[in-house]
């Protein structure tokens, strides 16, 4: 308790990470009032039923990500789900047209022209999901009732749709620009850690639906402890996940210029486990909610495909999860190590893997160890992904099973361990105490080149 306190008095003693501190704290308050503003036009009073309809499934895994701005109707409702989108389709361009290999090539400068495209595409993406989200609002809480009144008091009008759409493609551009600020001027990757929060606000209303169901059963209150018992365990080895590392020894030769010696010492390249953090079940779970928003243009949600990919504790729904998540796993990878320029790296460095030549042969070497770690990471991640449809299965609330694995869970363990890198990266450098005694917490993206 001392050392938490000790830390807490170092934290705020350094100017520029209070200040990081509180203007991250101020940008989530602005983005939790956000989430209750309800669209204009729309009685907050009748929202029963979109509410209802987000407690399950996968509209109440969407409304978990949007912290349940998207049940409560809110200038917020999309979310920041359609900017992963636009990152997502420009992350596969990079990989297949050249043009954007290039601007990934020209450093800072082609960095500012691929998040300028994938803002405007956010705009699109947002432009097409807004109506979606219109109509299937209006389905569930009927035109025709009293809970939508737009301006002349009737049924929804011209002036409704385009209103609703222009407020929700800025809630959405607004949540975006608040996650860049928190990036550029707070502590955490703004965008990840505005997921968290909405993950995270979701938390006590699933607790205490699966405190209350519990409770109307025999025994009921042994059951929940033991669920929160699982509940630590499966976050003790998502840790894991995120933190497990190969170490690959490399041996720098000794060279002497002038009156100084440099190299002549062996360190170790650290190669994660899971070097692509979260990104993938991200990704994977942005392309499971295309299927279900090109449905709500049509309201047929009566379709055996539809039904598929709208029942989150289905089969064919967890089989595909299950495989995108693994794909995107290798996908990632490859966009976040090179084994090439790592190669190319030691050998300009006069450094060296003991028995392996340099060049050629020790990027091959990257590679293969990269591809052997690479598979069981993925295919564990693939499981923590569909995890919580295997905990339904023992009669878990929905809500409360989503904790239990998948992309609520990756997010939260990652997120949460890159903003406490952060934290003690800035204690470290102003020679502090880390937040640990070892004084050195692993992020999901922490490795050494």
């Amino acid at each position: 308790m001392k050392r938490l306190i000790k830390t807490l008095k170092n934290i705020w003693s350094i100017e520029d990470l209070r200040k990081r501190i509180l203007y991250t704290l101020a940008l989530v308050l602005v983005y939790r009032i956000g989430s209750y503003v309800v669209l204009p036009g729309v009685d907050p009073t009748q929202l029963g039923a979109l509410q209802n309809q987000g407690s399950e499934g996968l509209m109440g895994l969407l409304n978990m990500f949007s912290g349940g701005a998207f049940s409560n109707a809110s200038v917020f409702a999309l979310g920041i789900m359609p900017y992963i989108t636009a990152s997502i389709v420009i992350q596969l361009f990079v990989m297949v047209i050249p043009y954007f290999q290039k601007m990934q090539r020209d450093g800072e400068s082609g960095r500012r022209k691929m998040n300028q495209i994938t803002r405007w595409l956010t705009v699109i993406i947002t432009a097409c999901q807004a109506p979606a989200y219109i109509t299937n609002m209006m389905y569930q809480l009927g035109a025709s009732s009293t809970a939508i009144y737009p301006f002349d008091g009737s049924s929804p009008t011209i002036g409704f749709w385009i209103s609703s759409i222009i407020i929700l493609v800025a809630g959405t551009l607004f949540v975006m620009w608040m996650g860049e600020r928190i990036t550029d001027k707070g502590v955490g990757n703004g965008i990840s850690l505005l997921i968290m929060v909405g993950i995270i606000a979701r938390l006590p209303f699933a607790l205490s639906a699966e405190f209350a169901s519990r409770l109307s059963e025999g025994g009921g209150l042994v059951m929940f402890l033991f669920e929160l018992v699982v509940l630590l365990v499966v976050i003790l080895l998502v840790i894991l996940l995120v933190q497990g590392t190969r170490r690959v020894p490399v041996q720098y030769a000794k060279r002497i210029v002038g009156n100084k010696q440099y190299g002549g010492v062996r360190q170790y390249i650290p190669i994660k486990v899971n070097a692509a953090g979260v990104m993938p079940i991200i990704f994977a779970q942005a392309i499971m909610f295309l299927p279900i928003t090109f449905m709500g243009f049509t309201n047929n949600t009566d379709s055996a495909f539809a039904r598929a990919f709208a029942d989150i504790n289905g089969f064919w729904y967890n089989l595909v999860f299950f495989i995108l998540v693994v794909v995107f796993t290798y996908f990632y990878t490859a966009i976040a190590i090179n084994p090439n320029q790592m190669a190319e790296d030691m050998k300009k460095n006069g450094g060296f893997i003991p028995g392996v030549k340099p060049g050629k042969k020790t990027a091959e070497y990257l590679e293969d160890i990269l591809s052997k770690i690479t598979l069981p990471g993925s295919v564990f991640l693939a499981i923590v992904a569909i995890l919580p449809a295997i905990i339904r299965l023992f009669g878990v609330n929905t809500q409360f099973a989503q904790f239990y694995g998948g992309t609520s869970l990756l997010i939260l363990v990652g997120v949460i361990l890159d903003t406490l890198q952060q934290i003690e990266s800035h204690l470290l450098s102003r020679h502090y105490d880390g937040l640990t005694k070892t004084g050195r917490i692993k992020g999901r993206s922490s490795m050494s080149m």
